[in-house]
């Protein structure tokens, strides 16, 4: 699914889920309100909700009552392995299809980052 057909609540999970991956948040530390992350991003704050929601049933967070949401142990351990496993079962394999259609190898490629 590319990211313009993606519901918006999944869209701010992707954005959640980058600050946790890049380091941006890190294990105990507490996410914005839904209030603030959605004047940030410019969404409903019930769609900021409805991520955040679904990041508690996923145990990705916490919740303290009166206090806020916090990044859960192991929560950027289990994204990783998510994002990991989406890579290799769906993003991976029309970009393999792409590189031996243009007949672009892996040499070239690691060459060109240099």
């Amino acid at each position: 699914m590319n990211n313009a057909s993606k519901p918006v609540y999944l869209k701010l999970r992707d954005i959640i889920s980058e600050s946790i991956l890049d380091g941006e948040y890190h294990e105990g530390d507490m996410l914005p309100s839904v209030r603030s992350f959605a004047s940030d991003q410019g969404a409903n704050p019930l769609t900021v909700a409805k991520a955040y929601q679904g990041f508690q049933e996923d145990g990705l967070v916490t919740v303290k009552r009166g206090v806020g949401m916090f990044v859960a142990s192991g929560a950027k351990a289990k994204l990783r392995e998510a994002q990991r496993k989406d890579f290799v079962e769906n993003v991976w394999p029309p970009v393999e299809r792409q590189m031996k259609r243009l007949n672009i190898s892996f040499d070239e490629l690691l060459e060109r980052e240099s």
